[in-house]
């Protein structure tokens, strides 16, 4: 995939050639509890070495051709906030009306954003211009800047939640609408809009399973083997699946 950017060169942490038993559970805990927070954010501002931290491990993302085409837009003025808030309610209002009739109650009734709660919001862009038109490993698939801003999302979110910091990211927003209200130029690309705060608690499941809106799907259901049809159904691999 030719993405770069692992080494930790610029860290404050110091690498070992291996995790501890202990490091790689606190690892695999930070993924299986990592939520999508929308209403449980609590008031209290994060502190700055905190936060600091968290944007750190978002910028040693692995990115395409070591391109690192993210920029981070901090967002803590009330009046920015609202303007963000404004579009998630005009675009939450049309995303009703695509459902049919029967689950439009059970969309509406949910809770899908902690823009104006959330004491701090972070904006990742992706910069497609950046290193130049032509970038090793995105010669033909132009769409791995995208994915590598993608990756420094879930770098923030883990690391977040590796604070003991909720994030919820909050989708239900025209492009247009984002760059008006953060003033982001026409040629940069919103990726995310977060919202980041201390939180009352952790759901132990997400809440739109939770809710009932979709199960988990079982890993064997989504696992295939060499090919997408045609390849082994009894690898050994799911042996060590529930």
């Amino acid at each position: 995939m030719c993405h770069e950017g692992d080494t930790m060169e610029n860290s404050p942490i110091q690498i070992d050639a291996d995790l501890s038993p202990a490091e790689r559970d606190a690892v695999y805990k930070c993924i299986f509890s990592r939520r999508d927070v929308r209403g449980q954010f609590l008031p209290e501002p994060i502190a700055d070495d905190v936060l600091a931290r968290i944007l750190t491990a978002a910028h040693h993302a692995p990115s395409v051709g070591f391109m690192q085409p993210w920029d981070f837009i901090v967002v803590r003025d009330g009046a920015v906030k609202r303007q963000v808030h404004d579009a998630f309610e005009v675009a939450h209002h049309e995303a009703a009306e695509m459902f049919d009739a029967a689950r439009q109650p059970t969309y509406r009734g949910l809770k899908l954003e902690g823009i104006l709660e959330a004491p701090v919001g972070i904006c990742v862009t992706c910069d497609r211009s950046r290193s130049g038109p032509v970038v090793i490993g995105r010669t033909h698939q132009r769409e791995m800047d995208l994915y590598s801003a993608v990756c420094a999302v879930q770098n923030l979110w883990l690391a977040a939640r590796a604070e003991n910091i909720g994030v919820g990211w909050v989708s239900i927003l025209r492009h247009d609408d984002l760059r008006a209200a953060l003033g982001i130029p026409a040629a940069i690309q919103p990726i995310a809009y977060l919202c980041l705060g201390h939180v009352s608690h952790f759901f132990a499941k997400p809440e739109l399973e939770s809710a009932g809106w979709l199960p988990r799907l079982p890993l064997r259901d989504v696992l295939r083997f060499d090919r997408w049809q045609g390849g082994s159904a009894a690898d050994p691999l799911l042996d060590r699946i529930g």
